[in-house]
């Protein structure tokens, strides 16, 4: 009876891989076949070490889509001899994670196996239902594997990141993807040599794919599809193979957008296009690269913390204003999404283009960085220190701005060694420059 269990169990896994998606069947099953990933699970990496010993800790994932972050989650499955479980962050409930939890102690305890749990998405799990790993893992009843694409540090709970080690994958460079292109072609599991790619058409799947190796993969098998020969004619072998050309590839994917390549520098060149023309005031720059990005599928949060970045950096005080609009702009990415948050990201991005430009808040807190990390250890003036305690009788008067005219006395408020003006230069623009101007006339008397 286990026999012929073995055996349909071996069948159904056998159709299941055949009629798997092609990135799918070209998973690898050991590190050995990974593609990438140098920095986070190249030789000599902590993650590597740690799987190869079968001693992993809790871990998040983090990267695009595309990256190998499920792959590098079934490769600890089949390589780990602890129990393997995976909860979905779609459906999975806090009462599945509590059973998963209390089985894992079972399982500890009576054999003591570890539990290793996989949670794909782990950022759609809500707040209770993250809190609710939270003992397990402090405990390592379970260890965890987290994969997101959003960044953990705003999705996850901050509690377990504390208990996690947090793993970035980028996406792939473009001889990451050929190789994995190249290798779909040849393996069994994959086109099994019947098809032959045409450089030029390797070269549009690379483009295409934008250092996403399961889109990639996609590309491959719709335009594999789209050579193939009618029906009734002799179909492609690896004795008589088919060429797949650059058009069949395009036929594959109409719709061609311009080139954004996640993984390198022309991702990086258009945010940073994108903030310099912001920063320039040049809203129909920024709207280009703004739409550049939009049109390659760029998340809109993370196109949203660019803008809330620069409302303080670069314009700061000089309009109070900018601040707001950019937290309103995330937010309406948050609630709203795509495409119709295209809009409130356009009047953000057009209001920072015009509101005028001050640097003030950015260099003046990176200046009083500088001095408390690398100046001596400047002491509490005496008069502004806390009077609950005893001995406070003797540390001079504090004088108590509102008892004054104009809600301001001359004081010292700097450390000893400190001078008003160290740090903060207001900007020569704007509401920033006003209240200063402003505040010199009050303490003039004029």
């Amino acid at each position: 009876m286990a026999g012929m269990e073995t055996l349909f169990s071996n069948i159904e896994r056998y159709q299941r891989k055949t009629n798997a998606p092609l990135a799918v069947r070209m998973r690898p099953q050991t590190l050995d076949g990974f593609v990438g990933q140098e920095q986070a699970v190249g030789e000599g990496s902590w993650l590597r070490r740690a799987i190869e010993r079968d001693a992993l800790s809790s871990v998040i994932l983090y990267g695009p889509a595309g990256t190998g972050k499920t792959t590098l989650a079934r490769i600890i499955a089949n390589t780990t001899h602890a129990e393997f479980v995976e909860v979905s962050a779609v459906t999975g409930s806090v009462k599945d994670l509590r059973r998963e939890t209390e089985a894992a102690e079972s399982r500890l305890l009576s054999s003591g196996r570890r539990t290793i749990l996989f949670v794909d998405e782990i950022h759609r799990f809500n707040r209770s239902q993250q809190d609710a790993l939270l003992h397990a893992v402090e405990d390592r009843v379970v260890v965890l594997i987290g994969a997101t694409t959003e960044n953990p540090y705003f999705e996850v709970n901050s509690a377990l990141i504390s208990r996690s080690r947090v793993v970035e994958l980028t996406h792939l460079d473009d001889e990451s993807v050929r190789e994995l292109v190249r290798r779909a072609v040849s393996d069994p599991d994959g086109l099994a040599g019947a098809f032959v790619l045409e450089e030029d058409a390797l070269s549009e799947i690379v483009i295409l794919a934008g250092g996403d190796g399961r889109a990639a993969l996609t590309s491959l098998e719709l335009a594999s599809q789209m050579a193939l020969p009618d029906p009734g004619e002799p179909q492609p072998t690896a004795e008589a193979p088919v060429p797949i050309t650059v058009e069949h590839v395009r036929e594959a994917n109409p719709r061609r957008g311009l080139t954004y390549d996640k993984a390198g520098d022309m991702h990086y060149d258009i945010i940073s296009a994108f903030i310099k023309s912001m920063r320039g005031s040049d809203p129909d720059a920024a709207l280009y690269w703004l739409a550049r990005m939009i049109d390659s599928g760029e998340d809109p949060k993370f196109i949203a913390r660019r803008i809330f970045i620069l409302a303080s950096e670069d314009i700061g005080n000089a309009d109070p204003q900018a601040l707001l609009i950019a937290e309103a702009a995330f937010k309406s990415c948050e609630v709203i999404g795509y495409p119709e948050c295209r809009i409130n990201l356009a009047q953000a991005v057009t209001y920072m283009c015009l509101a005028p430009k001050s640097n003030a808040a950015e260099a003046g807190i990176d200046a009083a960085l500088s001095e408390v990390r690398n100046g001596p250890v400047r002491e509490v003036p005496n008069h502004l220190r806390d009077r609950h305690r005893p001995g406070s009788e003797s540390y001079g008067a504090y004088l108590y701005p509102h008892d004054y005219p104009g809600g301001w006395v001359d004081q010292q408020y700097l450390p000893d060694g400190l001078e008003r003006g160290a740090f903060y230069h207001p900007g020569p623009r704007g509401w920033e420059a006003w209240r200063t101007e402003a505040i010199g006339r009050d303490r003039a008397g004029e």
